[in-house]
């Protein structure tokens, strides 16, 4: 993560607060564009522009208020480029109180997938998340939307219906499959891994391979990057499975201490020809499993 330059009382207080509310913004930027891997490039996008605008921002009433503010902006300007353009529609101001949901409907409505927020328009989505996931009052969705208490009101009770309605259909998604090439390279690359056959993993990465170490660091070079496989040799709380995440061939990382449980993390893996070119390994970012789709 991108650090604050100056080590005054004022930076060291809102690095801390980027820290503290770092999953509750990827949990945001996740399901408002429909991915937990986009999710954190749009987080990491939010967060520099939060650094590069502390400085000359001046005192700040809400610094999470105003996170989540460019957080929720960040994630529109990413849905825009991506040319997945929604309608932006205003909402006639109407008096329609926000329904209490029971307990059950409100969890049904937080584990919803992320393809399934992804059908509601952004204004639905963004306040559905706030109040049901994140569970932000209306006074603080309209700040973060920018929308009047009316409009927020709407979106909520349409966003909740809509969920309602989606959740009643049936998921007709074809189930991703691993190629056989994908399914050999992820298959050696695990094996090696777990075997902690490390020279066997340095002879796999190419010699310009990158690595990055999700909210801990990048590395570049064989050399440099091979010294990140030394620390994997160092502890044993991980054992790796080939899958896929979101359809994106995947190592799942488990704890071998439990192994009924979900993976604590995942890792990507780009390939030029037969070697790895860049690894992504979220070990130190292991909230951006939350909400994932994945398959062992």
């Amino acid at each position: 993560m991108t650090e604050i330059p100056e080590a005054s009382p004022a930076a060291t207080d809102i690095d801390a607060l980027l820290v503290a509310l770092r999953p509750k913004l990827h949990r945001y930027c996740a399901r408002m564009v429909g991915s937990v891997i986009d999710g954190e490039d749009v987080l990491q996008d939010a967060l520099i522009k939060a650094v590069e605008a502390f400085a000359s921002s001046g005192p700040i009433g809400n610094p999470e208020g105003w996170l989540f503010q460019i957080a929720h902006n960040t994630a529109l300007d990413f849905l825009r480029k991506r040319k997945r353009r929604e309608a932006l529609h205003s909402v006639a101001e109407v008096e329609m109180m926000a329904d209490q949901l029971d307990a059950v409907l409100s969890r049904q409505i937080a584990s919803a997938s992320l393809r399934t927020f992804m059908r509601l328009n952004v204004t639905q989505r963004s306040s559905v998340i706030l109040m049901d996931v994140l569970g932000c009052s209306l006074a603080e969705i309209c700040a973060v939307m920018d929308v009047s208490l009316a409009a927020a009101k709407a979106a909520l009770v349409r966003g909740r219906a809509q969920l309602r309605k989606y959740a009643d259909e049936p998921d007709d998604a074809p189930q991703p499959k691993l190629s056989d090439a994908d399914r050999k390279r992820l298959g050696a690359y695990v094996a090696h891994f777990n075997a902690r056959d490390f020279d066997a993993i340095r002879a796999m990465i190419s010699d310009d391979v990158r690595l990055d170490l999700v909210n801990k660091t990048r590395m570049t070079g064989k050399a440099e990057v091979s010294r990140y496989f030394g620390n994997y040799s160092n502890v044993s709380d991980w054992h790796l499975v080939p899958g896929l995440v979101e359809g994106h061939p995947a190592v799942l990382v488990f704890d071998p201490n439990q192994p009924d449980s979900r993976p604590k993390y995942f890792m990507l893996l780009n390939w030029s020809v037969d070697k790895v070119a860049t690894i992504r390994d979220f070990r130190h970012a292991p909230y951006i499993i939350d909400g994932a789709e994945y398959l062992v």
